[in-house]
C-alpha cells in the first residue's frame, strides 16, 4: 500500500508508521509541490505495478471492492470508477453511464439544469498500470477534468460500477464527526472494532480508571488509559481517544476527543471535535460545531461559541 501525501506528511507518518500494526506494508510517495488528483497518483506509480486501486483519503465507505474487481474483470475494462447515488449531485462530479455501465460523460459540479443522473464519482478507481503513463509528470493534473476525459476521447474501455453501500465524504469537520457517529451507530459495515471490550453497547479499552459514580451512556468509545472522574457523564455518542481525563461532574455528549484531552470539573462538551492535548477549563462549555486544535486551552467557565 502506498500513501500519496503532500500536506502535513510527518503528521501522517507519525499516525500511520510503516503499516505493520495494521497488517500491511505501507510506503509513502511525497509530493514536493501539490500535483492534483491525477498527478499524485502518477508520482506514486514507480512503487506499484499491475492493476492499481486508487482510493481517495477523505472518503468513508464500506464498498465491496471485491465485487468492483469482478465487475472490472468481467467487462475487460482498462479503468473502472466507483459510483454512488446521492439526492443532490451539484456538489460533486456527476457521471453518466451508457449500455453495460460504460462511462459516457463527466460533469463536474453540475448546476441544476445539467443534472441527468444521480450517480457521482465516489473516489475509488481501478486502473491498469499502463494507463498511468498517460499522466504528465511533475505538474498539476486533475483526474476528473483531464485524465478521465482523455480516456473517453480515446475510447479506452472505461466503466462505472454503481455500489449500493454506505458512502460519506468526510472532508469537513462536520462530515468527519458524522462519520464517527455513523460508525458508532453501526451504519458502516466493518470488521474493525475499537480496542477493548464491548460492555453494554460501549467499547472500553484496557487501563481505564473509572470512578464508581461515573456514567457511560451507549454508544461510546473510551480509549486506553483514560480517567473518568466522580459523577461525570460520557455519552451517548462520545469518542474518547487514549489517555483522556474527564473531571468530576463533567459531561461529554456527541463529542469526538482525540488523545490526551483534559476536561476540567463540571465542564460540558457537546457535539464538538477536540484535537490532541487540548485542555478544557473547569465549568467551561464547548458547544455544537466547535473544533479545537491540538494543544488548545479553554479557560475556566468560558463558553464556545461565545
Amino acid at each position: 500500500m502506498v500513501l500519496s501525501c503532500s500536506y502535513m506528511v510527518e503528521e501522517v507518518r507519525a499516525a500511520m508508521g510503516d503499516g505493520e500494526r495494521h497488517g500491511v506494508a505501507l510506503r509513502y510517495a511525497v509530493e514536493v509541490e501539490p500535483l492534483g488528483t491525477a498527478g499524485g497518483v502518477r508520482n506514486a506509480v514507480d512503487l506499484v505495478g499491475g492493476l492499481v486501486v486508487v482510493l481517495n483519503g477523505d472518503v468513508l465507505t464500506d464498498a465491496d471492492l471485491g465485487a468492483m474487481l469482478r465487475f472490472h474483470a468481467d467487462r475487460r475494462s482498462a479503468a473502472t470508477i466507483y459510483l454512488t447515488r446521492v439526492p443532490d449531485p451539484t456538489a460533486y462530479g456527476l457521471v453518466e453511464l451508457g449500455e453495460g455501465g460504460r462511462v459516457r460523460r463527466f460533469i463536474e459540479k453540475p448546476d441544476p439544469t445539467q443534472i441527468t443522473t444521480d450517480t457521482i464519482n465516489a473516489g475509488a478507481y481501478l486502473l491498469e498500470r499502463r494507463l498511468l503513463d498517460r499522466i504528465p509528470e511533475g505538474r498539476m493534473v486533475s483526474v476528473e477534468r483531464e485524465f478521465f476525459p482523455g480516456l473517453l476521447a480515446d475510447q479506452i474501455p472505461f466503466f462505472g460500477w454503481v455500489g449500493d453501500h454506505y458512502w460519506l465524504d468526510i472532508g469537513s469537520p462536520a462530515k468527519y464527526r458524522q462519520g464517527q457517529l455513523d460508525l458508532l451507530a453501526g451504519r458502516v459495515a466493518t470488521t474493525v472494532k475499537p480496542a477493548g471490550g464491548l460492555t453494554d453497547g460501549s467499547f472500553a479499552a484496557e487501563g481505564i480508571a473509572m470512578d464508581p459514580g461515573a456514567r457511560v451512556a451507549r454508544p461510546s468509545v473510551i480509549g486506553a488509559g483514560s480517567r473518568l472522574g466522580a459523577g461525570c457523564r460520557v455519552g451517548p455518542c462520545a469518542v474518547l481517544g487514549p489517555e483522556c481525563a474527564v473531571g468530576a461532574g463533567a459531561a461529554v455528549e456527541g463529542a469526538i476527543l482525540w488523545d490526551r484531552v483534559v476536561i476540567g470539573a463540571h465542564a460540558e462538551l457537546r457535539d464538538c471535535i477536540v484535537a490532541s492535548g487540548a485542555r478544557i477549563g473547569a465549568g467551561a462549555h464547548v458547544g455544537a460545531g466547535v473544533v479545537l486544535e491540538a494543544g488548545a486551552e479553554v479557560p475556566d467557565r468560558s463558553r464556545l461559541p461565545a
